[in-house]
């Protein structure tokens, strides 16, 4: 058999994912989103104050948040959740300040909650798995993570009856 002068023809092509709100180009420090005000600065999106924008732009979370497209999902089912849910949402908030401090791209999307439920999506996936581990630090019950598309999705479950 000949290979020819291309090689094997019959290798599979990887098809490579990529996440469009990660960005395509490197942006210039000190550009500054229009809606949040977050700074990229030194590679990374911040919350410096002071700083007069060159630019403005989207940052990756507020694109999410006007596409309505999560990279996480939490959901908190059972009737534990029904008897607890102020100081559940309370410790799911503190949860968010603390990533978002830290991360601006970090981000609570929504909360939608009904009696033994609520479901709250996300701009990442690590505020989604730190909610996740939060509610199962404090509270026990079961805990499910579901990575999709590589790690750029995550589908988290805390439940307890």
């Amino acid at each position: 058999m000949d290979k020819g002068r291309f090689g094997r023809q019959d290798r599979l092509i990887k098809d490579e994912r990529r996440d469009a709100y990660r960005e395509k180009r490197k942006l210039r420090d000190g550009t500054v989103c229009g809606e949040c005000s977050a700074v990229y600065q030194g590679g990374r999106w911040t919350w410096q104050s002071g700083i007069e924008g060159l630019a403005a732009t989207t940052c990756p979370a507020c694109m999410r948040k006007s596409d309505d497209y999560p990279a996480g999902t939490v959901m908190i089912r059972g009737s534990f959740f029904r008897e607890h849910k102020k100081e559940m949402m309370n410790l799911v908030r503190n949860v968010e300040k603390l990533e978002k401090g830290e991360h601006p791209l970090e981000r609570i999307m929504g909360v939608r909650s009904k009696q033994n439920e609520a479901v709250i999506t996300t701009t990442g996936v690590h505020i989604a798995r730190r909610i996740g581990n939060a509610l199962k630090s404090s509270y026990q019950g079961d805990l499910v993570l579901n990575y999709e598309d590589g790690e750029k999705k995550v589908q988290v479950l805390w439940q307890r009856e």
